[in-house]
């Protein structure tokens, strides 16, 4: 097999994961990304690698404030949130997320033989532990932690 029918099964793989373990997000991501070496569309892996995760936290910010827009959590209830140990916790978890997320991206950029192993564990985390695909930035904070860089 060559490099890029090796490539192509993995994607393939990971797809028929995403299938057994009823994760859409998975499954739909691989088999874009297959579709787009196939249609021989190699020159939007660029563009993805750069623009797509952008994009992505996009569309899962606009997921995250659709209750707020939509009415269904009043402004009066984000105010009351600094009044609750609970919410002002959770308001420090965001915030710990955040920073994590933020050096996560730095170690991707810096170092990236660590971008496999971090996606791969994404990857199996979501498929068999119910996990969104959220992981890389913060397990790459996380990581920063652990061996000392930034």
């Amino acid at each position: 097999m060559n490099q890029i029918d090796i490539t192509s099964f993995l994607l393939l793989l990971l797809a028929a994961l995403g299938i057994f373990s009823n994760n859409m997000p998975i499954t739909l991501a691989m088999i874009v990304l297959l579709l787009l070496r196939v249609l021989h569309m190699h020159y939007m892996f660029p563009w993805l690698e750069k623009y797509g995760l952008t994009i992505g936290i996009i569309v899962l910010t606009i997921g995250v404030m659709t209750p707020v827009a939509s009415g269904k959590i009043s402004i009066q209830t984000l105010w009351s949130s600094f009044l609750h140990w609970k919410s002002l916790l959770a308001i420090g978890v965001g915030i710990l997320v955040a920073w994590l997320g933020g050096r996560g991206a730095s170690l991707m950029s810096s170092q990236p033989t660590v971008v496999a192993g971090l996606l791969i564990g994404t990857v199996l985390g979501v498929a068999f532990f119910r996990g969104v695909p959220v992981g890389p930035l913060i397990a790459a904070g996380i990581l920063s932690l652990l061996i000392g860089k930034m």
